[in-house]
C-alpha cells in the first residue's frame, strides 16, 4: 500500500468513528433518560384475614375428609381376594 492509501483509510475510520459516536448517542438512551416509574408493592405479611361469610360456609361439606362406605377388609383393593 502506498502512504496515501493508509492516510485515506485512517481518515475514513476516524470519520466513521465520529459519525457512529453521535448516531449511538441519538439511538441509545442516556442514563438520564433511563428513569422509569414503577408501582410500589405492599409487603407480604403473616396476617391472613378471615374469609367473607358470604362466600365461606364453615358448616359446608369438607371434600378432604376420608369417607368410608361399609366395611372393607381388603387391604389391597386392586387385587381380587379370591385369587390368592
Amino acid at each position: 500500500m502506498k502512504q496515501k492509501d493508509i492516510a485515506l483509510i485512517i481518515l475514513i475510520v476516524a470519520f466513521a468513528g465520529v459519525v457512529s459516536y453521535f448516531a449511538s448517542n441519538k439511538i441509545f438512551a442516556s442514563p438520564k433518560n433511563r428513569q422509569q416509574q414503577v408501582e410500589v408493592v405492599q409487603p407480604i405479611t403473616t396476617d391472613f384475614p378471615k374469609p367473607d361469610s358470604r362466600y365461606f360456609n364453615n358448616q359446608a361439606f369438607d371434600p378432604t375428609q376420608l369417607i368410608t362406605i361399609g366395611q372393607n377388609a381388603n387391604p389391597d383393593p386392586f387385587r381380587n381376594p379370591s385369587q390368592q
